[in-house]
Formats: structure tokens, sequence, C-alpha cells
């Protein structure tokens, strides 16, 4: 038998949840708390196996009780249930320690699923918590990388061998290889492919191709190299781009001072 406690402040949905808890026949209501004061002191009391917890609550919010509950019982296991879907209390509910994170909008069966799941230390988070878990994860990663980590991520993405990449940035094979061991070690990948695919979802759509007669200094695919842009040049200082004057990257191709 699973032993729950249920937190929640609005009094019609917790009627609903212990009517929905007390009909599962491997399941134990072992204390309703109306407030986060509360469940923290039943939590306490009656040593639940699951926790299953409301964020917006009166007194003692559902982020801080699940604190206070993780700290006094390290192996509680609480799970979220909300209806607020963004990043900030995502993110702050499982650092205070919550093991998932479910929305109001599950379907019966699914929140009788993720207790059971929970009971058994898994981890049961929404699909909507999950994204957004993933995409802080991503974010993380990239804050780890220096920016010429990032310049040479982004080069690898666009399929160009370290050669290329050497010759881009003006830097050495050597160079490029040392910057790569140390991307693969912070994003957690061991081959330029599997860093290239984590990167690929992330970049924004590259800015179209320069072209002789057609580009702008400003268009940012010259990287680098001589300009082959001859036409009019969006340059702040709107002077004429000419081939082999300077690069796009520095826009530094200009007849007047830039």
């Amino acid at each position: 038998m699973i032993r729950v406690l249920l937190a929640e402040d609005h009094p019609v949905v917790r009627a609903g949840l212990e009517g929905l808890l007390g009909g599962a026949e491997d399941v134990e209501l072992v204390g309703a708390a109306a407030d986060g004061e509360e469940a923290v002191g039943l939590a306490a009391e009656r040593s639940p196996d699951v926790i299953l917890i409301d964020l917006s609550m009166p007194r003692l919010d559902g982020i801080e009780a699940t604190r206070r509950i993780v700290a006094a019982d390290p192996g509680a296991r609480v799970v979220v249930l909300t209806a607020f879907s963004d990043r900030e209390r995502i993110l702050g509910a499982l650092d205070a320690g919550a093991l998932g994170y479910l929305l109001k909008d599950a379907a019966p069966e699914e929140l009788l699923g993720a207790v059971r799941a929970a009971s058994r230390g898994e981890a049961p988070l929404a699909p909507k918590a999950a994204s957004e878990v993933l995409a802080a994860r991503a974010g993380r990663r990239e804050a780890d990388l220096t920016e010429r980590e990032r310049e040479v991520l982004a080069l690898v993405a666009e399929g160009l061998p370290n050669k290329l990449i050497a010759q881009r940035l003006g830097i050495s094979e050597k160079t490029v290889k040392a910057h790569l061991t140390r991307v693969f070690e912070r994003i957690g990948v061991t081959d330029r492919t599997q860093a290239a695919n984590d990167e690929r979802p992330r970049r924004p759509a590259r800015p179209p191709a320069c072209r002789p007669h057609r580009g702008s200094a400003t268009c940012g695919s010259c990287r680098g190299r001589a300009c082959a842009c001859r036409g009019p040049c969006s340059c702040p200082c709107r002077g004429c781009c000419r081939s082999g004057r300077g690069s796009c990257s520095c826009r530094g191709c200009c007849d007047g001072p830039c």
C-alpha cells in the first residue's frame, strides 16, 4: 500500500483529489493539508511514501514546503501537482528537492501512475516540465563554453572539418582540436557528430549566402575571408564593399571611415 500525503489549498480540488486517491486499491491517503506549513508538519508526523503538493498555497508555498520536508527527511518523495508550467517554478521545485512535477490537467490514471512511479523512486515529469528541464540543461552547458569554443562548435554544426575551421578562425588545427576536446567534455558528448546534432536545434537560421554584387558586408557569410560583395554596403557608414578589402566579420571593407 502506498501511503500518500496531499497538500492542496483549494477545498474543491482537494476533495476531488482525496476521492481519486482514496478510490485506488493500492493507495492510502494518510493526510490532507490545506497549506504549506501544515504539509511540513504532517510529513514529519506521518512519514508518507509520497507527498503530492501544490505550489501556490497560503502561509508557506509549495517550493519552500518541499525544501523543508526534504531537509528534514532526505528520502522524502515529493511530487508537485500544479497549474504552473513556467521554467522558473519547475526548476525551483526540482532544485528544492521535488522528485516529480505534474500539471493539473493530467488525466486521473496519469496522476495515479505518477504516484506509483514516485513510490518506486522514479521521477514522474509532465512533458512540459521535462522540456523545460532539458532546455535549461542545454542553456547551462552553453554558458560553460567560451566565445571561441562556441564559434568552433557552430562551425562543427555546419559540417566543416578541422582544417577549414582553423582557416576560418585564423587559428591552427592543433588549437581547433584542443577547443573541441574541451567542448566535448563540457557538453557531454564523445564525437563531433554528437556535438553537431546537439548544437543544430539551438542555432538560428543562417543568413542568405553572400554573393558577388548581391550580398552585403554584414551578411556574416564571409567570416574572416576577403569579402566578395561589390554591391551597396549595409554597414552603418554606408560605404561601398569591395572584394579584397577587409572582411565581413570586422566590417572593415568600406571606402569611408567606419
